[in-house]
């Protein structure tokens, strides 16, 4: 999938217009806008076209390539830091499209005046991250801009993996399959929007921040009938469900009581009047799955360290309308579509 960085931002108008702003960077319907009448009529091509979290390239090697920029702000919240976050996605979205890693290119821009110990920390994370997640770091870049034209870092990671023989993709899905959550969301959008805008507030609340290449390659080799895998990164779960229904064309429907979230996220969210469905996760993943074999994944996912609260949320049903239904713990029900721009800027 390609990534919009909020760092590009160059105007504080939320509408679509003639300018980038930081709402086309959110991974919602901005974001969708910029790629479809920008990026794609530029760009495009039968690879790019499908818009998944790793391309995966034709040849018999079937290697998968991903690429992403993280601008989080701060670079240092709760439960991790810009350097795992960027190994911690990379390989992620190499795992959700079924490829193992193989290695990852790691670009890094500096600011002018940024503390050396605060570069080998990130370093260090980036070393220990990608230990965890059984890859290296096999390449790279550094650049430095001046004093005022930064943000202390960012940086961007692609990776390289070789694709398994499981096709998973949304033309995959079919009624009668069960969605399903690793755990409870939104952790790390609040746990940074938190450390950002409330410094002051003691929470107990940490990202979720994760390597789960391990945990998804287990999946895969010990069950069958996966069909489709997404991280809710930038647009959280809403996103994922609404573009799943909206792909494959099918209806696509939630149980609010089945979907996880902490209590101390909830309270976090109704601080920052955020909607948790719409806050990004750095380590869960949304598995559609053939209902015979729900079972098995769920068994895989609970004894793995990442997966221990994973719980099925919803269905795909045979109502080919492609909408996303949320039936809420009241008995209603709602239309659940993905976030207009960017709610919480800069969370990844």
């Amino acid at each position: 999938m390609i990534d919009v960085c909020d760092d590009k931002a160059v105007s504080s108008d939320r509408s679509a217009g003639p300018r980038i702003n930081l709402a086309h960077g959110g991974g919602g319907q901005l974001t969708d806008d910029l790629i479809a009448t920008s990026v794609l009529p530029r760009l495009g091509n039968s690879v790019l076209a499908e818009l998944l979290d790793s391309a995966i390239l034709p040849g018999a090697d079937r290697l998968a390539l991903t690429i992403d920029g993280y601008v989080v702000q701060p670079i240092k919240f709760p439960g991790g830091d810009i350097g795992r976050l960027a190994v911690s996605g990379t390989v992620n979205d190499l795992a959700v499209c079924g490829a193992k890693p193989l290695g990852i290119a790691l670009g890094l821009i500096l600011t002018e005046g940024l503390e050396r110990k605060v570069l080998e920390e990130i370093l260090d994370s980036i070393a220990a991250t990608a230990k965890e997640a059984a890859v290296r770091v096999v390449t790279g870049d550094t650049k430095v801009v001046g004093r005022g034209q930064g943000d202390g870092i960012y940086i961007t990671t692609a990776g390289v993996g070789a694709a398994g023989p499981v096709r998973l993709h949304p033309d995959q899905v079919r009624p009668g399959d069960a969605l399903i959550v690793s755990g409870p969301i939104a952790d790390h959008g609040m746990a940074v929007m938190l450390a950002r805008e409330m410094p002051q507030v003691q929470s107990v609340l940490v990202s979720d921040v994760a390597p789960l290449n391990g945990m998804i390659e287990k999946l895969l080799d010990k069950t069958q009938g996966v069909v489709f895998l997404r991280d809710p990164t930038r647009g959280g779960l809403a996103g994922v469900a609404a573009d799943l229904a909206r792909r494959t064309g099918w209806h696509v429907a939630l149980e609010e009581k089945q979907i996880p979230i902490r209590p101390q996220t909830w309270h976090a969210a109704d601080m920052l009047g955020v909607d948790p469905l719409d806050v990004a996760n750095e380590g869960k993943i949304v598995a559609v799955v053939r209902p015979d074999a729900v079972a098995a994944v769920m068994d895989v996912l609970r004894h793995d360290e990442h997966g221990t609260e994973a719980r099925v949320i919803g269905v795909v049903e045979d109502r080919p309308d492609g909408l996303c239904e949320l039936r809420t713990k009241m008995g209603g029900s709602r239309i659940l579509q993905k976030p207009y721009g960017e709610q919480l800027p800069r969370i990844c």
